[in-house]
């Protein structure tokens, strides 16, 4: 008979193949990016976003911190080194200014996160106390960046139009809601739970909207990239990124 055990690992493997995907749903972006050799209107904020949050997900992941969390590390882990590599080339291309402004806010994340670890691992000793202290952190902003969609329900709306939400983007992110929450139910986790059950709550909203007003979106619009906030569901708060959609 197959044990609760397995089958949390295989839905976990899942959802990590599905996050990946949705962490590197901004590669369009960073191609215009890269071929264009500027950073044009594209904000860095979103990678920043999605940087402190990986990095938040790692420190609940750790052994000391929630143990057996091997696959909360693997996908956070990966989006890291991926939204690294995106705002590396992000400042690569980037004008003074900006390059400053990035660096300030880097290194803002890395002293906060640096003091959480310092924190729970210097104050708290065991390991319900920590998963607490650094699962509520990471509910906080995992919640927080799911206000994003909101905009972008609200210009859908208001335009009776779905161009700015595209239906792949928003079905890939329901399903990936669905599968980390039942991930966290196999072996509850209500931290996990939380923000992947408002992702996925989110997303099925988006989509209800998309076959509402998908008829009324005119086609003859010339097309463009577009750059669209987008929340990815994964073992950790959904993390926020960009993608550009060309119509």
């Amino acid at each position: 008979m197959i044990s609760t055990s397995s089958v949390r690992t295989v839905v976990g493997i899942i959802g990590n193949v599905i996050s990946f995907g949705l962490f590197l749903s901004p590669l369009p972006t960073f191609m215009t990016i890269v071929s264009k050799k500027a950073v044009e209107q594209f904000s860095p904020i979103p990678y920043l976003a999605t940087l402190l949050n990986c990095m938040m997900w790692i420190v609940y992941g750790l052994p000391i911190v929630h143990p057996n969390s091997v696959l909360v590390l693997t996908i956070n882990g990966a989006g890291l080194l991926i939204e690294a590599l995106y705002i590396s080339i992000f400042f690569a291309f980037s004008p003074r200014r900006l390059r400053l402004k990035i660096l300030g806010i880097l290194v803002v994340e890395l002293v906060f996160v640096g003091a959480v670890l310092a924190g729970v691992l210097g104050g708290v000793h065991t390991h319900n106390k920590r998963t607490e202290i650094v699962g509520i952190l990471c509910v906080i902003f995992g919640t927080a960046m799911y206000a994003s969609p909101l905009s972008i329900m609200k210009t859908v709306i208001e335009t009776k139009s779905v161009k700015y939400m595209p239906f792949s983007l928003s079905f890939i992110s329901f399903l990936n809601g669905i599968c980390w929450m039942s991930y966290s139910l196999l072996r509850f986790d209500l931290y996990i739970l939380i923000p992947n059950g408002l992702g996925a709550l989110l997303s099925a909203a988006q989509l209800i909207l998309y076959f509402k007003y998908y008829r009324t979106t005119p086609n003859d619009e010339p097309k463009q990239n577009i750059e669209l906030p987008e929340v990815v569901a994964t073992s950790a708060p959904d993390s926020f990124s960009c993608v550009t959609v060309e119509r």
